[in-house]
């Protein structure tokens, strides 16, 4: 099992390797509420992943649900992103958005890509190079996505689950929205979660931004040799589960894209 994520030392000592494309996964805003410190720096080099606007599918009511392929291809060669292009994602916040871009080039057919464990804060920690964000054109790249469809679920198939009970939902929600202790922070959702899913806050598996070692997630997770689904409220932090159990796991693995947003706002059955 290949390794998925990468040291700030390995990138740092990568930085100028021919086919390297460093991606900035960025959200302005977020759910978990959490602080960007760093909104005007990135790594030197980096390109602007912008996931909320060209790498979602925007048409959908739904926000961060994937784009076609046709989109994500257009989008991935406009940052000059080629077949053989080995591609480091980090984000501003530790680990917190790059985790959805990695799984969207997998999703996509581009299995050479890695994420920066504890993101832009661990890099500028270490003293690496950073340098102020400015608008880029690249050349073209002649990436081509090729869509991978066992690697996302929708509302169906996640409803016959729960009859099946043949993989195991995780949601990576706080346990206070989890158990309906807290109102949901988009309006018109209901409160609580998919009837059979187990809660799994993404917050567990990480400690100072970067992810706690393998033999603590192991005990967290506590996983069998069950299929693995996740959920959470718009399809980003369930990647960070995601993320999480394929350090220590070979189980097949998919996103539940549409996540609570969706389920919260059908008529689909909850538990609280």
């Amino acid at each position: 099992m290949t390794n998925p994520i990468v040291s700030a030392a390995w990138l740092q000592e990568h930085l100028n390797d021919s086919n390297l494309i460093i991606l900035e996964a960025r959200l302005d805003q977020n759910q978990s509420n959490l602080e960007n410190q760093n909104s005007d720096l990135q790594i030197k080099g980096a390109r602007l992943f912008d996931i909320k606007n060209n790498f979602s599918d925007t048409s959908n009511p739904l926000p961060n649900t994937f784009p076609s392929e046709e989109k994500f291809t257009a989008e991935a060669q406009k940052l000059g992103i080629n077949k053989n292009s080995i591609i480091v994602v980090y984000d501003t916040l530790g680990i917190y958005s790059s985790p959805r871009a990695w799984w969207m080039f997998k999703a996509m057919g581009h299995s050479n890509v890695f994420v920066l464990n504890g993101g832009l804060p661990e890099w500028i920690k270490e003293a690496y190079p950073t340098e102020k964000q400015q608008p880029r054109t690249y050349p073209k790249g002649d990436f081509e996505a090729k869509f991978q469809p066992e690697l996302i679920k929708n509302k169906e198939q996640i409803l016959e689950n729960i009859t099946s009970k043949q993989a195991v939902l995780m949601d990576a929600r706080s346990s206070d929205r989890f158990y309906a202790n807290n109102e949901e922070p988009r309006a018109g959702l209901r409160s609580g979660h998919i009837p059979g899913s187990i809660n799994i806050p993404f917050t567990q598996l990480q400690q100072d931004g970067k992810f706690k070692s393998n033999e603590e997630l192991k005990q967290i997770l506590k996983l069998n040799d069950q299929p693995l689904l996740f959920t959470c409220g718009s399809g980003i932090t369930a990647c960070i589960v995601l993320l999480a159990c394929e350090l220590i796991s070979d189980n097949p693995k998919a996103v539940y894209d549409g996540s609570w947003t969706e389920w919260g706002s059908s008529n689909l059955p909850i538990e609280k």
